[in-house]
């Protein structure tokens, strides 16, 4: 399993690169895997994949459409988590699951865990667990390797923050604006600003997500950032048709812009 946090450090400090993580919903359709893949060699840093659950209060209306569609195949948390077995080692780079406690909690934290880590899975963002009540399933992570990536969002006072960013692991995820998943016209007035808060009080990685939209929103967002975090402008390419090419060249042209 590769060490999230330790790989975005050595990009990050050692090859002075923006960090590029885009998403895929899990179980989306039959080339699911192919798009992660695609990704990795469009130039991601590490890939986001989102485990399909039916109340995902944190997600807009792209994602809410993929999970549907994931659902309706049949998709399950142990689906994507197997299909995923090798997928990280194959290609170089971490993968992330995003999905919600209530999936976590009806697996067991053990069990949870350890199909992650065998699977080669490096992290978690679970945005329904707050940092108050991630303890439990924090330390049986930590113990298995799988980073508790923990997000924090522009309503968060500051002396909440060094608390949240000591207890995170493998990357800071920056909210960058109140409200779900989606595509924006422009990048939020506080996105660099939860950026900027954040770096004051950590040395982890802090990577801007929500409504990251186009290679210019990310170039803006990180002016300050570490890096950023894409999803519905890439899951809204697929839903309308777009080939596995087509969505890995979109994500081809924020890595080239992120990168000067």
């Amino acid at each position: 399993m590769i060490d999230l946090e330790a790989h975005l450090r050595h990009r990050r400090d050692v090859e002075g690169r923006k960090l590029f993580v885009p998403y895929v919903s899990g179980g989306l359709d039959d080339d699911w895997v192919d798009l992660v893949r695609a990704f990795a060699d469009a130039g991601a840093d590490a890939i986001e994949i989102g485990i399909p659950f039916s109340d995902p209060v944190m997600d807009g209306p792209t994602i809410q459409e993929a999970s549907v569609r994931a659902l309706e195949r049949g998709t399950t948390p142990g689906i994507v988590i197997t299909e995923l077995r090798g997928v990280a080692d194959e290609i170089g780079i971490p993968l992330i699951v995003m999905t919600y406690y209530n999936i976590v909690f009806r697996a067991g934290h053990e069990r949870f865990a350890r199909e992650l880590a065998e699977a080669g899975i490096s992290g978690t963002i679970l945005p329904d667990l707050p940092l108050e009540e991630s303890g439990p399933w924090a330390a049986v992570a930590e113990s298995a390797g799988v980073a508790n990536i923990l997000l924090a969002a522009p309503t968060a006072p500051d002396e909440r923050l060094p608390r949240i960013c000591e207890a995170a692991r493998g990357f800071v995820y920056a909210v960058s604006l109140l409200g779900v998943t989606g595509e924006r016209q422009s990048l939020a007035n506080t996105a660099v600003g939860m950026a900027t808060r954040l770096k004051a009080v950590t040395d982890r990685p802090v990577l801007i997500g929500i409504g990251i939209s186009t290679a210019e929103q990310a170039v803006e967002a990180c002016t300050v950032a570490d890096g950023v975090i894409m999803a519905s402008a890439l899951m809204r390419l697929r839903l309308n048709g777009a080939s596995v090419q087509e969505v890995a060249d979109a994500a081809r042209r924020v890595r080239k812009a992120i990168d000067g």
